[in-house]
């Protein structure tokens, strides 16, 4: 079952096979250098994705949380980007509160990623993706 299939630490995540109950670890490190290896052309950082429904405070840590990861992604992804030509995308969250997702941006905008990434709850279908989308894509610019 999904039951225990994912823990998550400040570190790192294990994720827990349903089929057999192997582990497998992450780290932001370790994400970034398994993409590295299979020569992907976007990297995405490794973060957190918090359910929809969520109380704020929740979802405010993930971010932070998020956030952090991010971080240690960006700087493992510095120490040989050049070589490998590989770009990275950052990941904005803050599910559908707009001062979350506002600061997700500020933060992630004021680092040197190649491109950007909405990640996250984006709402409760269409209409909430659009109203989300409507007032944060201004803010790339």
């Amino acid at each position: 079952t999904g039951e225990n299939a994912v823990t998550v630490t400040e570190d790192h995540v294990i994720f827990k096979s349903y089929r057999d109950g192997a582990k497998v670890t992450l780290t932001p490190e370790s994400s970034i250098q398994a993409q590295k290896d299979i020569g992907a052309d976007i990297i995405i950082p490794l973060d957190e994705l918090p359910p929809h429904h969520i109380d704020r405070d929740s979802l405010a840590a993930s971010v932070e949380r998020s956030h952090r990861w991010e971080a240690r992604s960006l700087m493992e992804h510095l120490k040989d980007s050049r070589e490998r030509k590989q770009a990275i995308f950052s990941v904005i969250h803050g599910g559908t509160d707009v001062e979350l997702r506002t600061k997700s941006l500020e933060y992630l905008t004021s680092l040197p990623w190649d491109g950007y990434a909405i990640g996250g709850s984006l709402g409760n279908g269409r209409d909430e993706l659009k109203q989300l989308l409507g007032w944060m894509m201004p803010l790339f610019n």
